[in-house]
């Protein structure tokens, strides 16, 4: 067995709310070893001196400090996770100015959480296996073309999608919504060999992501089942061909959302999660629903609307949806609704999540809802900036899967 992944951990206040044992569980489940700094007493107020950032919180002085010895490099870690409660609104500005501070100041893989009493493992699993894979595989996420034949599944909670891909091109693919999820992933892995014109016994090397890759991966002896914001980062770069210097890779899926900030393929500082599926395209597949549409005609019916003509001011999925009902029967029209739809999703991403990133150009938004014509044009209209959709972008996890697959082909 591999060493463990040394994950220095930034915080405060874990071990007052019983969050502590969650934290070091979620590190263990993926072969990490969460420890905290060690550093003198006397360069405590040195080193949050020299910060520059006044708080009044010890404790937080004292993470101040442990990130400086983190940057300075005299502690040695392999990541770094900074947690605080989400109640504080010190440790909120200290959180993400420390973890500003460690991406731009070294090359650590960070990400940073605001936490509650009921986190659990399993909420902050994904995260620390992306940091865990990000210190593990940089060499394996520096790929930047695939070779052989290769196959990637996305058992998504909302959709499972296939990619095959062959000396570097995508010759096959395959999209259903998740139903029983081996099920799903069997019919869309033959749709996608069948379009490629291949046999299921040419495919050399196979990748798994999403909600149910463990489960998929295991049905389909998978050479490569990695959580998704490392292989959706980098399919993301891979496809819109920006993989060299920064780029910002925007996520938004059917139960939660992803930003990323990549720097040439790897991803640096990331987010997930979203305080309510108002923030989700869950909430756009009820509003499509409810206007008697397809979701893939939504974005269209937003471009023609107005989203100041409805005000919108919840971030639940349920308030939310009763504005859209009471806007309609007040007599707005049904453009405007679906325009309000698509930027109370954008604003909720941009103020929830895009906050805790910095936002790179170019910035580039996959998964389903990026083909949501209306949603992309209230994202770019938040951020001020031409939002790239690159082809196939619905496809993103498995076409990222069967990129990183094409590095276990040599192995077999």
């Amino acid at each position: 067995m591999t060493a463990p992944v040394r994950i220095a951990q930034l915080s405060c206040g874990p071990e007052y709310s019983g969050v502590q044992q969650e934290i070091n569980e979620a590190a263990k489940a993926v072969n990490g070893e969460i420890f905290f700094p060690d550093i003198a007493l006397k360069d405590i107020m040195q080193n949050f001196n020299e910060f520059g950032l006044d708080v009044r919180s010890p404790d937080l002085k004292l993470t101040i400090a442990r990130a400086k010895a983190l940057v300075d490099g005299r502690v040695d870690a392999d990541a770094v996770f900074i947690a605080t409660c989400f109640r504080c609104a010190e440790a909120a500005i200290v959180r993400n100015e420390l973890r500003r501070y460690i991406h731009t100041s070294s090359k650590l893989p960070v990400v940073s959480y605001s936490f509650t009493e009921r986190t659990t493992a399993g909420t902050l699993l994904t995260r620390m296996e992306a940091l865990t894979t990000i210190a593990r595989r940089r060499a394996l996420l520096a790929r930047e073309t695939q070779q052989g034949i290769t196959l990637g599944v996305d058992s998504g909670s909302s959709t499972t999608k296939a990619v095959v891909m062959k000396d570097n091109k995508i010759v096959g693919t395959g999209w259903q919504p998740t139903t029983e999820v081996l099920k799903s992933a069997h019919d869309v892995i033959e749709h996608a060999i069948k379009e490629a014109g291949i046999k299921r016994k040419e495919v050399e090397a196979v990748g798994t992501t999403g909600y149910g890759r463990f489960l998929v991966g295991k049905e389909i002896n998978a050479d490569l089942i990695q959580e998704e914001l490392t292989v959706n980062s980098k399919g993301a770069v891979y496809l819109a061909d920006k993989q060299h210097g920064p780029a910002t890779v925007i996520d938004i899926g059917g139960m939660d959302n992803k930003a990323i900030t990549v720097q040439d393929g790897i991803p640096g500082t990331f987010t997930m999660g979203g305080i309510c599926a108002g923030a989700s395209g869950r909430f756009l597949e009820m509003t499509a629903k409810r206007l008697g549409v397809d979701i893939t005609e939504l974005g269209p019916l937003a471009m023609k609307g107005f989203s100041e003509q409805v005000p919108m001011n919840s971030y639940c999925i349920v308030f939310g949806t009763q504005s859209l009902v009471n806007a309609l029967a007040a007599g707005s029209t049904r453009e405007d609704v679906a325009a309000a739809a698509c930027h109370s999703v954008a604003e909720q991403v941009f103020e929830q999540q895009l906050q805790e990133i910095d936002i790179k150009e170019p910035v580039i938004m996959v998964g389903g809802t990026s083909l949501i014509e209306g949603l992309v044009h209230a994202m770019g209209g938040l951020l001020q900036t031409k939002i790239l959709v690159p082809k196939y972008s619905q496809y993103i996890g498995a076409v990222g899967s069967s990129l990183l697959a094409s590095g276990f082909i040599k192995d077999k």
